[in-house]
């Protein structure tokens, strides 16, 4: 892993720094004892959040149904660095648990690439439907070889652009426009795609550079445009819908072996039943930044019109779906019903 995210030396020494200190807390909780494990997890939302609350549930359920035989620790908030930080420590088994974006792991495996293509959902029901299916399981299954196992993807919402300067209606209103995206190769490709301009900056440098006239726009879902007090700065919140791309919860693949057949039957279910309580907090969430946002007076408009978008990526989806593996999964997602 250290290959595919480039840690220089001063990375390489957080990372055995933030490794020490969970082995402390394996040995001073019930890891390692025969009688139980703790289960160390990791997230960089704040522990209110949907994901981390979600978490949370699967080891309440975990201790529940092993007798108390697991537990799980939740590390909220990045306390334990970046994401970047965290897959790595997951890799080499400093971590049991890990929630991250799908993003960040684009890099490291192309069939990630595939739940982040612009435009392949065309609604939550039909991300979560194929995601829940083998077709998600096929995803996840792809992560193992890198030291990793796929558990469950847990919802990110659904992305749209916000701006300074006016409804989005047709991809001819974005022209020109700077776009802060993702610090994702696919991504720049589709917001080049669509005629304006991409700028790949950090979250938290979003509003100042909105405010400043730095960039004209961003994208994200209710909940972040709502949260971060981004509408104040970029009132026009237009629905392209363009990305569903979820997180994944994942798990080190040297933990995952060291538990027996039945235990890790156990961690999977219980990972894949937390999903159903994660959702319906994400959906509460979403409809209650709807309801502030409109009350606050959000410009809010529907774009008639969504294949005026879509039809701009065929070339970024070529571009970017090069296996044969990849193109047959996203064959088979945009067949389905639901």
């Amino acid at each position: 892993m250290n290959k595919l995210f480039g840690l220089n030396e001063v990375g390489k020494n957080r990372r055995d720094f933030i490794t020490a200190g969970l082995a402390g807390v394996v040995l001073t909780g019930c890891g390692g004892g025969a009688k139980g494990r703790t289960l160390l997890a990791a997230d960089a939302h704040p522990m209110d959040y949907p994901t981390v609350q979600a978490v949370v549930k699967m080891g309440e359920l975990l201790h529940s149904r092993s007798n108390g035989r697991f537990d799980v620790k939740m590390f909220a908030g990045g306390q334990l660095g970046s994401e970047r930080d965290t897959i790595e420590i997951t890799t080499f088994g400093g971590l049991d648990l890990n929630r991250v974006p799908i993003a960040p792991l684009n890099s490291v495996e192309p069939m990630t690439m595939v739940a982040s293509l612009p435009f392949l959902f065309r609604s939550t029901s039909h991300m979560r439907r194929a995601l829940d299916s083998d077709y998600g399981e096929e995803i996840l299954a792809a992560l193992k070889p890198h030291g990793l196992v796929g558990l469950c993807f847990y919802d990110s919402g659904v992305r749209s652009f916000y701006n300074i300067e006016g409804p989005i209606n047709t991809p001819a209103d974005m022209k020109g426009m700077k776009i802060r995206v993702q610090n994702s190769d696919l991504y720049v490709s589709m917001i080049k795609a669509l005629g304006a301009d991409a700028v790949p900056m950090s979250f938290g440098e979003v509003y100042q550079a909105l405010s400043q006239g730095v960039i004209d726009g961003a994208e994200n879902n209710w909940p972040s445009y709502h949260s971060t007090r981004h509408f104040e700065a970029a009132p026009y919140y237009s629905l392209s819908k363009h990305v569903m791309a979820p997180e994944i919860l994942m798990m080190s693949l040297s933990r995952w072996n060291k538990l027996s057949k039945s235990d890790r039957a156990l961690v999977k279910q219980t990972a894949k039943d937390s999903v159903h309580y994660m959702r319906e907090l994400w959906d509460a969430r979403v409809e209650n930044a709807k309801s502030t946002l409109l009350r606050s007076g959000a410009k809010v408009n529907d774009i008639a019109d969504l294949s005026l978008f879509s039809e701009k990526m065929r070339p970024v989806w070529d571009r970017y779906m090069i296996s044969n593996q990849q193109k047959a999964l996203v064959r088979k997602i945009e067949a389905m019903e639901f």
